[in-house]
């Protein structure tokens, strides 16, 4: 298992001047970072790589697909700029070093439409990825695509979707991110829709109920554990939380309040819990 912490808790971007963070984050037992590409031209892939192989950590990237492009639009024009994005992101994955890109990754986060996902969208977001698809695998690059709960997004809220979604993508290159803070408000049984995904699972976001420390509030972790590991998962198991002002990117997370005496004890003591969990020995 390798553990990683996304840098979404000190920014919404990173760069050279988070680069100060490395040493603490390897010294705190992390394997790796996640880095947030929401603006792939102002990312610095070679810079970022080389202060990662200086510190001896790996990363995995994250993303969404921005305002005025949605995979699932009825316009084809923004169908395209939401392929030209993935697109990008998928080369500065690939640029940093990176083996995985994940996210929501098929229309923006936090547009509704009012309805239900139309079998239009459903087909659009296919046909999408079976277009990025191979891009994704010239690249070296997995993809992991995340559902999220109903308040963030419509168009993907259960792994039952996602199993269906990334079977009709049909490609070996593309998956499923799941999320626990997505799934304990979705899913009947978290440790179910651990094992439902498993067919397609490429990466774990470890985040509690109130996106705070994991280990802390009523997921089912016990649950959880059990499935990852008789599902034998050993990739990524990466901590996802927000820092608590950071003005829009905050707001974007809802996060109203402070989840944890600072937000960088959510990763750092959310670690201790993860790797004592995967250490355990289950029997069942």
């Amino acid at each position: 298992m390798k553990f990683g912490v996304n840098t979404f808790i000190w920014g919404p971007a990173f760069g050279p001047s988070d680069f100060h963070l490395l040493p603490r984050i390897k010294e705190r037992g992390f394997d790796g970072i996640e880095i947030p590409l929401l603006e792939p031209a102002t990312f610095r892939a070679d810079a970022v790589r080389r202060e990662l192989e200086k510190y001896d950590l790996a990363c995995t990237t994250v993303g969404i697909v921005p305002a005025g492009s949605s995979l699932a639009s009825r316009d084809e024009c923004a169908r395209g700029r939401g392929r030209r994005h993935l697109e990008a992101c998928i080369a500065l994955t690939r640029d940093v070093g990176g083996t995985l890109f994940s996210g929501p990754l098929y229309t923006p986060v936090g547009e509704m439409t009012g309805l239900r996902r139309t079998d239009d969208e459903w087909k659009w977001v296919v046909e999408a990825w079976q277009r990025l698809g191979p891009c994704a695998c010239d690249a070296g690059i997995e993809i992991g695509i995340e559902p999220l709960n109903r308040f963030e997004t419509y168009f993907l809220n259960t792994v039952a979707d996602a199993v269906r979604l990334c079977g009709e993508i049909d490609d070996p290159a593309v998956g499923i991110l799941f999320d626990t803070f997505h799934a304990n408000i979705e899913e009947k049984s978290v440790a179910a829709a651990v094992r439902q995904a498993a067919p397609f699972l490429k990466h774990l976001h470890t985040c509690e109920n109130d996106r705070g420390t994991p280990g802390s509030g009523h997921v089912d972790w016990d649950g959880f554990f059990e499935a990852v590991a008789d599902i034998g998962y050993d990739r990524w198991m990466t901590i996802e939380s927000f820092g608590f002002a950071l003005g829009a990117m905050s707001a974007a997370a809802a996060i109203w309040r402070d989840l944890a005496v600072t937000p960088e004890t959510i990763p750092f003591e959310g670690l201790v819990f993860l790797r004592a969990q995967t250490a355990r020995e289950r029997v069942g």
